[in-house]
């Protein structure tokens, strides 16, 4: 397989450690600079030019692009979409973790763990926000802030409304968070890559210091996360549409909550404190996707004309509840039952014998007309709160 990693430094630690771990498994790999690539726009010929040559074709890249080259790394990153290469990091979900403020809008409305966090523009909206968030102490984060950079501890609602205002007349976004003073100083950082955690480790700041962040002289620790803390990394991860992220959590009373979900985590630390080999992980996920793309149902299968994908909640709908799937009329109307979830548990491709029970959520494929005949004109699926753990089995009736 031929990769090609982008990133500004082939020295970095982190880039030359996934060129040694491709090597080791016989890949042949390229490093390039992101800012030398030149783009090609023509109809139905997207291509990319490398230091004034055309770029040879490569099965996969690994992005690693800094936050100081976001725009012109995700315009070439999208190049390479385009032009159909596998990408480990998607643009879209790179520029959605980018953003702080989408980022953690996107996981708010999921049952995942955040601090609650206001933003606001308005001189006399400041004060309210800070209550809403649980009053002070509160955290002010500038949304370009990186590497703990731009997060400003504000003790009294008077000091964080000079400081709010002070940001926003030098035209800076700022975040108001609440501070969860159980886990001053300290958070964990996990890191994805897939569908489970490789590799975990706990960050601890420096005497007198609330950021945990290394670059800000924190230290690190190798932790064992629990199940909870493994199942929100995950989960954090994939709601963004990233297949490799460092995701940041605090240890809070009540449970973790998500900081940051970073695109592009370094990979020195937590080496080095837990001696998990996180590169060769990432090299045989990158090997793994390139020999099997996910495909996005949704998009892929709506191109057959009167066809789609849709999700709903059984309730109310006698022709279904209590009844086989080979009991009811779904497959002969040409509909596919992909997936029953009961109990925030997915049974992925159930079988025949497989019961459908009243709350139960189906995720089917086939004619939009029949499925839309099917329900009520007043059903609405009912929305996601909780975790969606993978089953580890599928008795027949889901016990």
């Amino acid at each position: 397989m031929k990769l090609c990693i982008l990133s500004r430094d082939a020295d970095n630690y982190s880039t030359s450690r996934l060129v040694e771990a491709a090597r080791k498994r016989g890949h042949d790999v390229t490093v390039t600079d992101t800012l030398k690539f030149s783009i090609l726009l023509e109809q139905e010929q997207p291509a990319l030019f490398y230091d004034g040559a055309a770029m040879d074709p490569c099965d996969a890249v690994i992005p690693r692009i800094g936050a100081s080259i976001t725009f012109y790394g995700l315009a070439v990153l999208r190049q390479f979409e385009q032009m159909g290469v596998y990408c480990a990091n998607g643009s879209s979900a790179i520029s959605r973790s980018r953003d702080k403020l989408q980022a953690i809008q996107i996981l708010s409305r999921h049952d995942i763990g955040i601090p609650p966090t206001a933003f606001v523009r308005e001189k006399n909206e400041i004060l309210p926000a800070i209550k809403r968030v649980g009053g002070t102490p509160v955290i002010i984060k500038l949304l370009e802030g990186t590497q703990g950079v731009g997060v400003i501890l504000a003790e009294s609602e008077k000091v964080a409304k000079a400081i709010i205002e002070t940001l926003h007349s030098a035209r800076q976004n700022v975040l108001i968070q609440k501070f969860v003073a159980e886990s001053r100083g300290r958070d964990v950082r996990a890191f994805v890559v897939g569908d489970r955690v490789v590799a975990a480790m706990r960050r601890l700041a420096e005497e007198g210091e609330f950021r945990s962040n290394v670059h800000q002289g924190g230290k690190t620790e190798k932790v064992v996360l629990d199940k909870q803390h493994v199942e929100t990394a995950v989960r954090a991860a994939q709601i963004l549409g990233l297949n490799i992220a460092g995701v940041d959590m605090l240890e809070s009373n009540e449970g973790p909550q998500v900081m940051e979900v970073n695109s592009s985590p370094g990979l020195e630390g937590i080496e080095g404190i837990t001696e998990i080999d996180v590169a060769n992980a990432v090299i045989r996920h990158v090997e793994d996707a390139v020999q099997f793309p996910r495909v996005d149902l949704k998009q892929r299968l709506r191109l057959n004309a009167g066809y789609g994908v849709v999700e709903f909640h059984v309730h109310g709908l006698p022709e279904l509840e209590g009844k086989k799937l080979r009991e009811t009329n779904l497959s002969a109307c040409g509909i596919h039952v992909m997936s029953i979830r009961r109990k925030q548990v997915d049974y992925p491709n159930p079988t025949g014998d497989a019961r459908i029970e009243t709350g139960d959520t189906l995720l089917c494929y086939g004619d939009l007309r029949t499925l839309r005949a099917m329900l009520p004109r007043n059903h609405k699926p009912k929305p996601e709160r909780k975790p969606r753990p993978k089953a580890t089995g599928q008795p027949d009736q889901f016990d």
